[in-house]
């Protein structure tokens, strides 16, 4: 009697689980497709607390960002159903200074590491360039199944508030569903630290929550590496640093570079991930400052952002426009340090942690003495973006980061 009541359970398991994968066969879904309700929609919340209905399957996605959305979909595979940008951070890049001795430094083929991934997004078209809006013509033609839009990216930088508003509601009126983060930028306060938000809120976008929050995780995780072996520094021993931007447009109306002041993410890096000291006490971004000024300063550490071009350190140490700074203590101590080749990066990508582990190791080069960040680097792009090696290799010749090579840093 035992045996006939065990064999009677099999068969109805055995029935049961048929009856289980017949069904799913018959909904047309797979594994890790996104599943919605049977009309084929679901409906999220997004960064500005709208209600947004979309497609449960996506095939076909504009990108009004630089290139942050388009580096998390390559993560998931998905790069190829990219079919519109939103700004022309696609160019390839060389830039050319001359030194005091009247040799040449020559750095060919920057560019966005998403741009190397994807060589294919440089032929998409680009419905915002320089001086214009959206070409909402374009846009519609494309028959996107979702629109990303980061406020805070240099199509909505900061200040961009009636401009965003408009597109918003133009974009909705076209019935396309349209999905807003909101970059640093654009926060109550310039931070990274909702940036994770961000990619959380892509991957639910993709039905891909578990990969979206694994990457927010180690992105977090590696700042959170920098805060703790920074948190006990005393101000009396934090160096004074200054993020000096070597622009060429600064030069040009007389001035030696540009300064962040205290309420910018520039500022933020320096001062609330690596904790240091900003030089510059001032406020707002892309100040231009004169020679005079900037000999006042005297910080003890600069780092060169991009800023209308990249700037290695031999610039700030050798051009000749720069030989008026040569008393500078963080040029006289080797203290110049440059940040990687971020064209329009205006609302930080996914490479933010590497700005702040190079400010970190400037900073306190003692503490991170075991991190060679070279090294590093390359194991970031590859749990980032999942590639092999040789790949990360190119990615920071791309980003002209192997200056750390040479210098062991």
């Amino acid at each position: 009697m035992k045996r006939s009541c065990c064999g009677g359970r099999a068969a109805l398991l055995f029935v049961c689980l048929f009856c289980a994968i017949l069904f799913c066969g018959c909904t047309g879904t797979t594994a890790g497709e996104p599943v919605g309700d049977p009309s084929g929609i679901r409906t999220i919340t997004d960064m500005r607390g709208r209600t947004v209905e979309i497609p449960a399957t996506i095939d076909r996605v504009v990108c009004i960002d630089d290139g942050f959305v388009e580096g998390i979909m390559y993560r998931f595979g998905m790069q190829d159903r990219v079919v519109g940008l939103g700004g022309e951070w696609i160019k390839d890049y060389n830039y050319t200074f001359e030194a005091k001795s009247g040799g040449t430094y020559e750095y060919q083929n920057g560019m966005n590491p998403v741009r190397y991934l994807v060589p294919d997004l440089a032929d998409l078209p680009v419905l915002v360039t320089s001086g214009t809006a959206i070409n909402y013509e374009t846009l519609a033609s494309l028959e996107p199944d979702v629109v990303f839009l980061r406020a805070g990216a240099w199509a909505f930088s900061a200040g961009s508030d009636e401009s965003l508003e408009k597109t918003i509601q133009t974009i909705d009126s076209l019935g396309i569903p349209l999905v807003v983060l909101v970059g640093p930028p654009y926060q109550e306060r310039p931070t990274v630290d909702h940036v994770g938000e961000e990619i959380r809120l892509v991957g639910e976008v993709f039905a891909r929550q578990e990969d979206s929050d694994a990457l927010a995780s180690y992105l977090e995780g590696e700042i959170a590496v920098i805060r703790e072996r920074t948190k006990d520094i005393p101000d009396s021993e934090k160096p004074r640093m200054m993020q000096f931007g070597l622009s060429p447009r600064a030069r040009q109306g007389g001035g030696a570079g540009m300064a962040w002041g205290g309420d910018t993410i520039e500022s933020y890096f320096i001062e609330e991930i690596a904790n240091a000291k900003n030089a510059y006490e001032g406020t707002g971004a892309f100040v231009v400052v004169s020679t005079e000024q900037v000999l006042a300063l005297d910080p003890d550490v600069v780092v060169l952002p991009t800023a209308q071009g990249y700037h290695p350190a031999e610039e700030l140490y050798t051009a000749p426009y720069y030989q008026n700074l040569q008393e500078l203590s963080a040029v006289r101590n080797h203290r110049v340090y440059a940040l990687p080749w971020t064209p329009y990066n205006w609302a930080k990508r996914l490479e933010y942690p590497i700005e702040a582990m190079v400010i970190a190791k400037a900073a306190y080069p003692d503490r991170f003495a075991d991190i060679n960040v070279g090294e590093w680097t390359l194991d970031f792009y590859q749990q980032v973006y999942g590639v092999d090696e040789a790949t990360a290799k190119e990615l920071r010749s791309v980003q002209w980061m192997d200056w750390m090579v040479e210098e062991t840093f």
